[in-house]
């Protein structure tokens, strides 16, 4: 996904900003991964994974991601999502109403929420055509 998606992006314009997010676990499985996606220009960026007394786990980026999305709007054209999570449906709208940024979503079939589908300028399905083989 992430290669096919960054060249259609980059066709569409000069790539500004390229951020993943994950959860550090140590899996060295894990940190390949990472390690391809800054290869491919990605800055990655880590949380630790944190396990709770209750055995319950914290692993959470929407924050940042809402963050890094606010800052990065003034200076770009387009903002590509790719989430499925509809708690972005407001970041999507106010960047619209107060930057006039378009907002392109990236989103599985079944697994992107239509709150984010609705508040995307487009909604770009993941499928064959741009999963890693």
């Amino acid at each position: 996904f992430f290669r096919p998606s960054l060249k259609e992006i980059s066709q569409r314009g000069e790539l500004v900003f390229a951020s993943a997010y994950a959860i550090e676990r140590g899996d060295s499985r894990q940190q390949q991964f990472q390690q391809i996606l800054r290869n491919l220009g990605f800055t990655v960026k880590l949380k630790p994974y944190i396990q709770r007394s209750d055995g319950s786990a914290k692993g959470d980026w929407d924050v940042g991601i809402t963050i890094d999305v606010l800052d990065a709007a003034p200076k770009v054209d387009e903002i590509v999502l790719a989430s499925g999570d509809g708690d972005f449906d407001l970041l999507l709208e106010k960047v619209r109403e107060c930057y006039g940024v378009h907002t392109r979503v990236y989103g599985a079939p079944g697994l992107t929420a239509h709150a984010l589908i609705r508040a995307a300028d487009e909604y770009v399905v993941i499928e064959d055509g741009l999963l890693l083989r």
